[in-house]
C-alpha cells in the first residue's frame, strides 16, 4: 500500500514540476551579438554604444526553424528599438527591463504577423554592454 502511495505521489510531483514541462522548450540565440549606437543625453553629437546578446524562447525545437527564417526581420526590429533609446534607459536596470519588454512585444507581434502563430514565449538579454 505504501509503495502505491509513493508511486502516485511521485507521479503527481514530477508531472507538476516546471523543469519537466520545460523540456520541450528551446532557445534561439542571435549570432553575432546586436550592436548599435544610441544618443547620449545632453550632447546630441556624442553617441553611446550598446551591444546585446538576445535569446528567444520558443515552445518546441521545431519552432527554431521559423525564428531562424525570420531572424533578419527580428534583428532589424531590435536594432530600431535599441538605437532610439535614451542614455538613461540604457544605463538603468528598470530601463533595461523596459527595453527587454519592448523587444519581446515587437518579436511577438512580428512572428504573429508573419506566421499567424504566437511562438515567442520569452526574450532574454544574455549579454548587455554599454559604453
Amino acid at each position: 500500500m505504501r509503495a502505491l502511495i509513493a508511486i502516485v505521489f511521485a507521479a503527481v510531483f514530477f508531472t507538476a514540476s516546471p523543469s519537466v514541462k520545460a523540456q520541450g522548450q528551446a532557445y534561439f540565440g542571435f549570432e553575432p551579438d546586436i550592436s548599435t549606437n544610441f544618443v547620449r543625453s545632453g550632447d546630441q553629437r556624442s553617441l553611446g554604444y550598446i551591444r546585446v546578446s538576445i535569446d528567444i524562447m520558443v515552445p518546441t525545437t521545431q519552432d527554431l526553424k521559423i525564428v531562424e527564417y525570420h531572424q533578419a526581420l527580428l534583428r532589424d526590429a531590435f536594432i530600431r528599438i535599441l538605437s532610439t533609446e535614451s542614455e538613461g534607459r540604457v544605463r538603468s536596470l528598470n530601463g533595461r527591463e523596459e527595453i527587454r519588454i519592448a523587444c519581446l512585444e515587437a518579436a511577438r507581434a512580428l512572428i504573429l504577423r508573419e506566421t499567424g502563430k504566437d511562438l515567442v514565449l520569452d526574450l532574454i538579454f544574455t549579454k548587455y554592454l554599454y559604453q
